[in-house]
């Protein structure tokens, strides 16, 4: 059974206030990214999985790129703009018809040019018919797919992005991972220890340590080999709130999303002297969202000191850790100090039990063994149809994918089936074939109990 490729990135650019966020909310379906008339109110990028072009897509919204800004080019916009370049697959480059044609738009122009990947200019605010003869004169920027749309009303955006889509090599094309290797993506808030745990598995300095938050802002591949078996660890920027990062730190989300997207596993690093964080509990969302198996490590466990009637500092942070992260009850913890190397030959086991977790392939006849038993067991709420009651019935199972693990389970009544219910499925499921620590996904179909049908 194939596993998921990496979802190629369609990043949305452009100066501050052409309308990228709008369009970034056209494309989602929903008001996620905040809208204002005042430039730079995006504070972070934003990423969204849409289809397009019968694909499914990543869309991310980014800050504004200025390069004319008195601050920031060469350091940060312009640190930030070729961080953007880098991750994207392709660009949907955004202007403002209104306005017509700046000297910004052309500098951007020059940069995205030297990227060599697809580019679509879209020139945003085209709300009228009558606003057509406003794209003609964008066409000097000398892009060869150029197109009016209106990010506010929806005309025309769609047609842009599928357009920029198509230019995309297909998922046969694109060069896919080893599957002898097993990528493990280290995630984390930053200065919470990744690099130095990197550092301390590879056996050398092959990432920058220093104190200061935010040093690593790539992603950075190493191989290594344990024990026969082949593993790639990447190395992330660390990740913190969006009111918290300076410009040059807001492609380390994006990073991050990327490195989920072509991991295998991801290790949740978190500083044991600072204990959980609100930014922990989102990373590890973020990282089961994605569907990736990941293992919770708890780095600087040798600052760990008693206090006054504490006998166990480690019992009490892993409870509040647990408690923290229950929506992922199975992920496993792990205490470790990377300064010290104290437990951390302990990750590679753990990575390998989460890899084959995730690629677990389950026979249709051992789901339908199961299932029968589980509904046995606990029958399911009955589905209420207008003013009756009928028995709601699950006939059988069938796994669909792997990375997450996600099963197909076919019922009369999908719609009818309680959240608990589903929870309780899942669980059972969970502890029949060992799947513990990886999400799992549930789809419930409709079939109906009519033998005719």
């Amino acid at each position: 059974m194939p596993t998921e490729s990496q979802l190629p990135l369609v990043a949305i650019v452009g100066r501050p206030n052409v309308g990228k966020s709008t369009l970034f909310n056209r494309f989602a379906g929903w008001r996620r990214a905040v809208v204002h008339d005042e430039p730079g109110v995006t504070r972070d990028r934003i990423v969204e999985e849409v289809e397009a072009a019968g694909r499914a897509v990543l869309i991310v919204d980014t800050a504004g790129l200025d390069p004319a800004a008195e601050e920031g080019l060469p350091a940060a916009v312009q640190a930030q703009a070729t961080s953007a370049l880098a991750a994207a697959d392709a660009i949907l480059f955004l202007v403002d018809g209104a306005l017509g044609l700046v000297p910004e738009d052309e500098d951007l122009a020059r940069l995205l040019r030297r990227a060599h990947k697809p580019v679509t200019l879209a020139v945003n605010k085209i709300d009228q018919p009558l606003h057509a003869s406003r794209v003609a004169e964008f066409h000097k920027l000398g892009f060869e797919r150029v197109c009016g749309i209106s990010a506010e009303h929806g005309s025309g955006a769609w047609d842009a992005l599928e357009e920029l889509v198509e230019q995309l090599p297909t998922s046969g094309q694109a060069s896919a991972p080893s599957t002898d290797e097993i990528r493990i993506a280290v995630v984390g808030r930053p200065n919470v220890g990744k690099s130095s745990l990197v550092n301390r598995l590879v056996g050398s300095d092959r990432v920058v340590v220093s104190e200061t938050p935010g040093t690593t802002r790539d992603a950075i591949d190493i191989g290594l080999e344990r024990d026969g078996d082949h593993f790639v660890l990447v190395d992330t920027a660390g990740l913190r709130r969006a009111s918290r990062r300076q410009d040059v730190e807001r492609t380390s989300a994006l990073m991050t999303v990327r490195s989920l997207e072509r991991a295998d596993v991801a290790l949740l690093l978190i500083d044991a002297s600072q204990g959980l964080s609100d930014q922990d509990a989102r990373i590890a969302r973020l990282a089961a969202d994605r569907g990736r198996a990941f293992a919770i490590v708890i780095n600087k466990r040798d600052l760990l000191t008693a206090g006054e009637g504490d006998a166990d500092p480690r019992a009490r942070l892993r409870e509040q850790i647990g408690y923290g992260l229950r929506f992922a009850p199975e992920a496993p913890m792990l205490m470790i100090s990377a300064k010290t190397g104290a437990s951390v030959e302990r990750i590679f086991p753990i990575v390998r039990s989460l890899a084959a977790a995730a690629n677990r392939e389950i026979g249709t006849s051992e789901l339908n063994r199961w299932l029968a038993d589980a509904t046995d067991r606990h029958q399911p709420a009955m589905a209420q149809r207008g003013m009756r009651r009928r028995p709601l019935k699950f006939f059988y199972a069938t796994q669909v994918d792997v990375q997450p693990p996600t099963f197909a389970l076919f019922c009369t009544e999908p719609a009818a089936v309680k959240t608990e219910y589903l929870r309780f499925l899942e669980n059972r499921l969970r502890e029949r074939f060992d799947l513990r620590g990886t999400p799992v996904r549930l789809q419930l179909r409709k079939r109906s109990s009519d033998k005719r049908s």
